[in-house]
Parts: C-alpha cells; structure tokens; sequence
C-alpha cells in the first residue's frame, strides 16, 4: 500500500508543473515530435526535453522513435489510476454539491414565494386606492 501511494504522489508531482500539463493538453488526442511542442510552448527544446522526460518517466508519456524524430504520446493507464483515487473521493464532494443544489433551490423557492406574496399584496392594496 506504501508503493502505491508513493506512486500515486509521483503521479501527481509530476502533473503539478503548469509547463508539464500543457505539454499533457498538447498531446491530447495525437501524438506529436519535440520541434512542434515546442513551437506551442514558449521554452527552449531542451526545457521541453525535460519535461518530456519527466512525463516519461511517470509513465504519462510513450516515445516512438520515427526515423531520426521521436514521437510522444499520452499514456492512458497513468489517467486511469489517477482517476481511479479520485473517484473515491467523489461520493464525498457529490454529497455536498447535491446538498449545497438542495439548499439553493430552498432559498429560490423562499424568494419566490415571498416575492409573489408581496406582488400581490400591493396589488390589492392598489385596489382599494383606486389605481
């Protein structure tokens, strides 16, 4: 159990760069070489190599060589695990949000009542004045 949360902590350590994170979103849905990351991203190639290491070794990220290129990739299983933890925890903040949505819709409903009330209170009282 010890490893395993070592590793999940690694996991996220390694998420916790904002540089790294956009290299993530970058890779979303295909692969890319170093050169065209780092035209996205405003670091030199070698602090995207880094990165890009970082990630590998993580797990986050596959390398394909292509000729003299290396192509990288997101990793699902890396995700899945993160996913996996997170999702043991979503009971606990769902609960609150749907208690937080039960609350809101109380006072909606209370400003509702209260605001019809007093429409139609000022309505009669300006049928009796006439008006």
């Amino acid at each position: 159990m010890q490893a395993q949360s070592e590793s999940r902590a690694d996991l996220f350590a390694s998420l916790a760069d904002p540089m790294r994170r956009r290299i993530v979103e970058l890779l979303r849905g295909h692969e890319k070489p170093v050169n065209d990351i780092v035209a996205e991203l405003d670091i030199h190639q070698s602090g995207v190599s880094r990165h890009l290491r970082i990630l590998n070794d993580a797990g986050f990220v596959s390398v394909r060589a292509d000729g003299p290129r290396r192509l990288y990739a997101l990793r699902a299983e890396p995700f899945r695990e993160l996913d996996a933890w997170v999702s043991r925890y979503r009971d606990l903040w769902e609960a609150r949000l749907d208690r937080l949505g039960a609350e809101l819709e109380r006072r909606n409903a209370g400003k509702k009542t209260g605001a019809t009330g007093a429409t139609g209170a000022s309505r009669g009282r300006n049928k009796e004045k006439g008006t």
